[in-house]
């Protein structure tokens, strides 16, 4: 007589119930929770996952009564679908943030010694553009820009204000557009037909090469434009005026929010961070800088420097402006993600700084938007620790809407991120503005 032998592949939560009913029959059929033994966490599986994920906690002391069981990561709480004496199985929420599990029972609290790893699932799309390098006004796809039309073109100009309208220097059509949150384009300020220099609103303004923007809590725009070698303030109605002229040629504009003071840099070597005053005149504040381009401010003051020529990212603290290195190695162009000291970056450009003063970096400022840079992606720098690790896109350069490093850009230059945590990447050889929602 033959045998045969079934196997049952179960997934996370089939298995987790099989544990759990398991632990229940071996060794507390009851479950019930002893006040006067300490409750413990031995472990959980799995570490790291989104929302969704199950998580099995095993431990003792536990209750097979879920409404006396409590699990949260973060402040958040789990929800709890299974209980024995020594196992809990929990799901994660959307949206959580990596830490350690606390699970309490009545009035009795433990904390994981492990830390649970949640992964965001980052979503990418083509908020607008058609991909080719032309002047259209549209919605979402029908409309062109031109960050491509001369490959000298080095625009890292993209901000977003508090009604999520998102506004980008196009310097190969010398003007500043708009995206409205259901993605028509519009042009805020200039004249695609004039390279000039002259104020005025709408149309009637003219810009040469704007190639970086801020915007202030009021939402005016301020644009640095090399070609003129001006500091141009738009307001959220379009009228363009000059601020003044820089004392070197202008490539990166930053408003810091809390002082209220507008600074703009000059990628040069050397290159320097200069402040703006309410009569034009510029005071530099930091100099001696290898090629800085992006240039951010964090909620505290402190200024944060992508310098292109050095491969690092660069602070310069508040009220002192010392400085120093926030991650990345000196003159070593790579693609390397992990602690700040051991990552790499290869000539980094525009930077953005979010509500919790997380970093992101558009991987690939290089001349001409060299497909063969070994970043072609958004690098993501953990305020604090300074962690580096990429957040959607990879090493290969090409245009795919996707899910995290399966999406492709091709020379990502400027990087902005709204009040919501949604990411938004000028995306040059694919005259793109591309949307990264994370989850």
């Amino acid at each position: 007589m033959k045998k045969f032998i079934h196997i049952i592949i179960a997934g996370p939560y089939l298995l987790g119930c099989i544990l759990l009913l398991l632990a229940g029959c071996k060794k507390d059929k009851t479950g019930n929770y002893d006040p006067a033994s300490p409750v413990t966490i031995a472990d959980f599986i799995p570490k790291k996952g989104g929302g969704g994920t199950e998580v099995l906690i095993t431990g003792t002391n536990f209750t097979t009564d879920l409404s006396k069981i409590s699990v949260v990561l973060n402040d958040l709480p789990l929800k709890v679908i299974g209980a024995s004496a020594t196992q809990i199985m929990v799901v994660v929420p959307k949206k959580s943030k990596s830490g350690p599990i606390k699970v309490k029972i009545e009035n009795q609290e433990v904390l994981s010694g492990s830390i649970f790893n949640y992964e965001y699932t980052r979503t990418v799309t083509t908020l607008a553009g058609s991909g080719n390098a032309a002047f259209a006004n549209g919605k979402g796809t029908d409309a062109s820009f031109n960050f491509s039309g001369q490959n000298w073109y080095r625009s890292c100009g993209i901000v977003v204000d508090n009604q999520l309208n998102v506004y980008v220097a196009d310097p190969g059509n010398h003007c500043i557009r708009k995206i409205d949150p259901a993605g028509n384009v519009t042009t805020l300020a200039g004249n695609p037909a004039v390279s000039g220099y002259s104020d005025g609103k709408g149309t009637a303004a003219n810009f040469s090469l704007p190639y970086d923007l801020a915007i202030d809590g009021s939402g005016n725009i301020y644009s640095a434009d090399p070609g003129n070698w001006d500091i141009r303030m738009i307001s959220p109605d379009g009228q363009a005026k000059t601020l003044g002229f820089a004392s070197q040629e202008p490539w990166s504009i930053a408003f810091d929010t809390s002082t209220g003071k507008l600074f703009y840099g000059s990628c040069a070597s050397p290159g320097s961070i200069y402040q703006i005053d309410a009569q034009g005149s510029s005071k530099a504040v930091v100099s001696g800088l290898n090629y800085p381009a992006g240039i951010k401010f964090d909620h505290a003051g402190n200024l944060f420097v992508s310098a292109h020529g050095d491969q690092l990212i660069r602070k310069f603290t508040a009220g002192t402006w010392q400085g120093s290195v926030v991650a990345g190695q000196q003159d070593k162009v790579g693609y390397v993600n992990g602690a700040a000291s051991a990552a790499q970056f290869a000539y980094p450009w525009g930077i953005a700084i979010d509500s919790n003063d997380n970093i992101y970096l558009a991987g690939n400022g290089t001349g001409g938007g060299s497909t063969s840079n070994p970043d072609q992606s958004i690098r993501f720098i953990q305020a604090l620790t300074y962690q580096v690790s990429t957040f959607a896109g990879s090493n290969a350069a090409g245009y795919t809407d996707g899910f995290g490093p399966q999406a492709s850009f091709s020379a990502p230059g400027g990087v902005a991120v709204d009040k919501n945590g949604t990411v938004y990447v000028l995306d040059k050889n694919n005259n793109r503005i591309r949307k990264i929602v994370s989850e």
